[in-house]
Formats: structure tokens, C-alpha cells, sequence
């Protein structure tokens, strides 16, 4: 009778923990929707307390949700800064934010924020997302995960950089650069949507 106790008592604490993860899940913002929490002010890597709408410039604005230690971010990482190049010469801002609230402590502080920051060069904002607020209003999952917005502050892209993370040269499809240009020049955005891959978003239960 203990035994079957123990084993109820397991399948209930599965059960909780899978009910948990479900609640802490957030529906992704949908095409066409408009920035959200856009006044909410974060506080950069330089000391600033900066707000998307500070960032935002007049054809629009892309935020990165980033961290210091993923894997599919250091991969990618080094392409941030060609994005960042490409933004700015297409009138585009772009922030990216570290959402990673559990591991704040640790290896996703801000003054390790700051070490990779000035590490890689990084010509761009790089913010703390605290409790994660932007990434649950966004829906973000993953790290990197972007989101592009059009001048009418309007969702126009969502999703991943480009379709091979591991080998720059094996890139077949630029899916983040393609939608920066097209957005610059006013036109519509041909691949709305790719498949986000990176790792999880570590939030705070």
C-alpha cells in the first residue's frame, strides 16, 4: 500500500510540474500585432534605462530575445552584428534582451551581460528583460528568438535569423536580413514566419 502511496504521490508531482510549465506558456504575438509594453523601461548594459519606443527608429524596430549562454546564441551571435549594420541602414532599431530571470544570479547577470557586451562588440542595445515581462507578452520561447516590427509599429516578422545556426557558409535562406530590407524600402515582407530554434527561456516559477 506504501508502494502505490509513493507511486500516486510521483504521477501527482509530474502532473503539477507539467500543469506549471503549461500556465507559464504564453500564446506568441500574433502578425499584425502592435508592440507591446513599448514605454516599459529596461536597464542597459550601459546604464541606461532604455524603453523599445527610445529604440524604435522611423521604419521600425527588431527585438532579439538573447542570453549569455546558449549555445544556439553563440552561434548566431556572431551575425548580430551584421544585423545590427543592416538595421541601422535601413532606419530600423534593434534591442536585445535577456529574459532569462531564474539564472539572473549567475551566469545571466547584468554585469555578465555587460562582459559579453564589450566582448563582442555589440553596436546595439542589450537589456534585462526583468521577470521576463516582454518575453511573456511577446510569447518568446526560445534563445535568440526575433521579432520585427514595420514604422506603424505593427508585427511583420517573428522567428529565427536564418536556417543553419552552426555553419554561416551553409546558409541557404536569410530569412531575418531579407525581411530588414524589405522593411526598409516599404515593401511587404515575404517570409513572414521561421521556425525559432535556440534554448528555452529560463523563467522564474
Amino acid at each position: 500500500m506504501k508502494v502505490y502511496r509513493t507511486v500516486f504521490s510521483f504521477l501527482v508531482l509530474i502532473l503539477f510540474t507539467y500543469q506549471s510549465g503549461l500556465a507559464q506558456q504564453k500564446e506568441e504575438l500574433s502578425l499584425g500585432s502592435e508592440i507591446p509594453f513599448a514605454d516599459l523601461k529596461m536597464t542597459d548594459v550601459s546604464g541606461k534605462e532604455l524603453s523599445l519606443n527610445d529604440v524604435k527608429l522611423e521604419n521600425g524596430l527588431l527585438v532579439i530575445f538573447s542570453c549569455n549562454t546558449c549555445p544556439y546564441v553563440k552561434a548566431w551571435e556572431s551575425r548580430y552584428l551584421k544585423v545590427a549594420d543592416l538595421a541601422s541602414s535601413q532606419k530600423i532599431g534593434l534591442i536585445a534582451l535577456n529574459p532569462n530571470e531564474a539564472m539572473r544570479s549567475d551566469k545571466e547577470s547584468l554585469e555578465e551581460m555587460i562582459k559579453i557586451s564589450t566582448s563582442m562588440k555589440y553596436t546595439f542595445p542589450y537589456a534585462v528583460d526583468k521577470n521576463h515581462v516582454l518575453a511573456d507578452a511577446f510569447g518568446a520561447t526560445k534563445t535568440p528568438n526575433v521579432y520585427l516590427f514595420d514604422k506603424t509599429n505593427k508585427l511583420v516578422f517573428v522567428g529565427s535569423i536564418d536556417d543553419n545556426s552552426a555553419k554561416e557558409a551553409e546558409v541557404k535562406h536569410t530569412f531575418l536580413m531579407d525581411a530588414l530590407k524589405e522593411v526598409g524600402s516599404g515593401k511587404a515582407v515575404s517570409v513572414k514566419h521561421s521556425k525559432a530554434l535556440g534554448c528555452s527561456i529560463k523563467r522564474v516559477k
